[in-house]
């Protein structure tokens, strides 16, 4: 059972017999005594009259899927099952990251029918959202009381990474598309399919002399070469403690999410094979053997509930599982940070040797907001944390340059620029015969 605010209304008006009773010499005690098993009486027969809310059918509608921050719409339908106008407000206990807001909905059911009602969710959380019970309050024909039942229906929903950076997928599928062939771009010497034959030049690569060719054209002929189509890229998302740190509106690993779908999907576009490794001690996500349109769709759904963990990663079992994925000449994309020397030894004791048929990227979100620090020196304090913070950005650098020593390459950018930078790299080496 529970009771309204009318029921306080009414007790305040209690208050005018009181002092009526008072002013005619009546015991004060009495008149409270009197008026409060009024109300009490009140109560009990409104809600006795009040129709049952377990003589309801509850069910839900809600989308298995939805992206981090756009509107979802779940639904509640009431069955009632009653002789009597079931007046009913609803709560479904949605956690606080669904977005449901705090507003009870209100629905009027008659008896034997059903009736719906939605209400709009806007995620801010990515992962599996849950929803245990339904809350239904029916109210009596006075309004002051009423009787409340709790109907254990469960409604999940997964949120799905944004995905904000496909915004920059269509300029990067129009320069995939050039040097796919709709302007014949052709490397010297790289690459490994056999493309055409062609005269030789002063300045070509002797070693791609096809003399066979030679011998029947009469003239010295040289194998042109293109890149394969169907490399090899492993994305490898760091979930260890580094991952957690918050920069700009989310996470590190938010932003590796971004730039892992981004990538993925122009090398889908390319024809090259995609594997993903989520790590820290264990794996905590990994898709391989996904091609085509199913691929994006995998890979939201299997970074959807993995979030940073607050331990060290484990770099030699990361880069033994890369080495399950496959072992042909691939891209292995690395999204970690790795700004501090002393925490990065176990990372680049593990770095894998780098080869020409192997490329490695490295790639690292930072915080503006610490180059901004570098630059003020307006007060004692600005001139500490700017000492700080070129520290921090020497030790970050230092990193990069052992990366590079290793045979990598290191990228690092904030959270808008890192995807494309990625990307863009990605290109540069399919269009350099190297990928």
């Amino acid at each position: 059972m529970f009771v309204t605010g009318r029921l306080a209304l009414a007790v305040a008006v209690g208050v005018v017999p009181l002092v009526l009773a008072g002013l005619a010499g009546f015991p004060a005690y009495a008149v409270l005594a009197i008026w409060a098993g009024l109300c009490a009486a009140l109560v009990i027969l409104d809600a006795v009259l009040a129709p049952s809310p377990r003589a309801v059918t509850v069910t839900r509608r809600v989308p298995a899927r939805a992206r981090l921050g756009e509107t979802a719409t779940v639904s509640v339908a009431l069955h009632n099952h009653g002789r009597r106008t079931l007046h009913a407000t609803i709560r479904d206990a949605w956690q606080p990251t669904a977005g449901a807001g705090s507003e009870r909905q209100q629905l009027t059911v008659p008896a034997g029918e059903r009736r719906r009602v939605s209400m709009p969710l806007l995620p801010r959380r990515r992962g599996e959202l849950v929803s245990e019970f339904v809350v239904i309050r029916s109210r009596g024909p006075l309004g002051v009381a009423g009787r409340q039942a709790t109907h254990r229906v469960r409604g999940a929903i997964r949120v799905l990474p944004a995905f904000s950076s496909r915004k920059h997928l269509p300029s990067r599928l129009a320069r995939l598309r050039e040097l796919d062939g709709n302007t014949s771009i052709q490397v010297r010497g790289q690459g490994t399919e056999f493309d055409s034959l062609r005269e030789y030049v002063r300045g070509d690569d002797v070693r791609s002399i096809d003399w066979r060719a030679t011998a029947r054209a009469g003239t010295t002929m040289l194998r042109t070469w293109r890149p394969e189509r169907d490399r090899h890229v492993v994305i490898v998302i760091d979930t260890g403690r580094t991952a957690a740190a918050r920069v700009g509106d989310g996470t590190r690993v938010d932003a590796a999410l971004e730039a892992s779908l981004l990538l993925a999907a122009l090398a889908a576009r390319a024809g090259d094979h995609v594997h993903l490794l989520m790590f820290d001690r264990v794996v905590r996500a990994r898709v391989t053997g996904v091609e085509g349109t199913a691929l994006l769709p995998a890979l939201t759904d299997a970074m959807a509930p993995v979030h940073a963990r607050l331990v060290d990663t484990d770099w030699a079992g990361a880069f033994a599982a890369v080495r399950t994925l496959t072992t042909r000449p691939s891209l292995i994309v690395v999204l970690t940070a790795q700004d501090a020397a002393e925490s990065a030894r176990g990372f680049l004791g593990a770095f894998p040797d780098a080869s020409r048929a192997t490329s490695i990227l490295v790639g690292s979100v930072t915080d503006d907001g610490i180059a901004d620090l570098a630059r003020r020196r307006g007060s004692r304090e600005e001139v500490y944390l700017a000492a700080a913070a070129e520290r921090t950005m020497r030790d970050a650098e230092n990193v990069a340059d052992a990366i590079r020593r290793a045979g990598g390459e290191a990228i690092a950018a904030d959270p808008e620029s890192l995807p494309p930078r990625i990307a863009d790299r990605y290109l540069e080496l399919k269009a350099a015969g190297r990928l």
